[in-house]
This record gives C-alpha cells, sequence and structure tokens, in this order.
C-alpha cells in the first residue's frame, strides 16, 4: 500500500484532503507544521508528500521541499506543492524547491486524486 503524509497546518484543510483519500488504497499521516512534517517523513519515509507552502513556524513547504529533494535518504519522496498562490514565480519557487508537482487552492478533490495517483505511477 502507497504511503501519503499530509503536511497542512489549517486542521480542517487537513481533514478535508483526508477524507478525499480516504476511498483510496493509501496509508495516510498527517503533520500540522514543516518541522514534524519533516520529521514524520524522516520516519515513516512516504511515497508521496501533500505540502502546504505557506506554514507558520521555522520551516515553511518549500524549505521542506528542499530538504526532501536534497535528503539522500528522502529524495525518492513525490512532493505535491499546495499553495493559494499560482503565480509563475510561486510556481518557479516550487520548481526550484524540487517539487513534483503544484495544485493551487482551491483544487477539486478529483484534481488532487489524478495527480496524486499520475506521479505514484511515475515512480
Amino acid at each position: 500500500m502507497k504511503s501519503i503524509l499530509i503536511v497542512e497546518d489549517q486542521p480542517d484543510i487537513r481533514k478535508l484532503i483526508r477524507m478525499t483519500l480516504e476511498f483510496e488504497p493509501y496509508d495516510v499521516h498527517e503533520a500540522s507544521d514543516g518541522v514534524s512534517g519533516l520529521r514524520v517523513a524522516g520516519e515513516v519515509k512516504p511515497d508521496l508528500m501533500l505540502l502546504d507552502v505557506m506554514m507558520p513556524g521555522e520551516l515553511d513547504g518549500l524549505q521542506v521541499c528542499k530538504k526532501i529533494k536534497t535528503d539522500p535518504e528522502l529524495r525518492s519522496i513525490r512532493v505535491i506543492l499546495l499553495t493559494a498562490r499560482g503565480q509563475a514565480r510561486d510556481l518557479d519557487a516550487g520548481r526550484e524547491a524540487g517539487a513534483d508537482e503544484y495544485l493551487v487552492k482551491p483544487f477539486s478533490p478529483l484534481q488532487l486524486i489524478e495527480t496524486i495517483e499520475k506521479l505514484l505511477a511515475e515512480a
């Protein structure tokens, strides 16, 4: 079974994403900030991370993504950045951080599932 880590600081958005994934065959883990997300990623080594870009605390989503993609143990994790910011410079920052995909909020549950399935099929 493929595992997915949701790293999102807003509990309601985390819940919506989890509910979307409940009908799919995934082992779902959650973290509420960048530091705990990085810790859980190291413990679980998920196949894919859904990573919010704008999070309070020590590490935002871009910083977590960079750390994941430069760590030899974790760099195979597929990363989808989730953000309300969809301007070209935001997309460029996501690519520079090493993100595999970038979804702009609000996104549909179907769009989320299709993006996840596409990335996991490529892995």
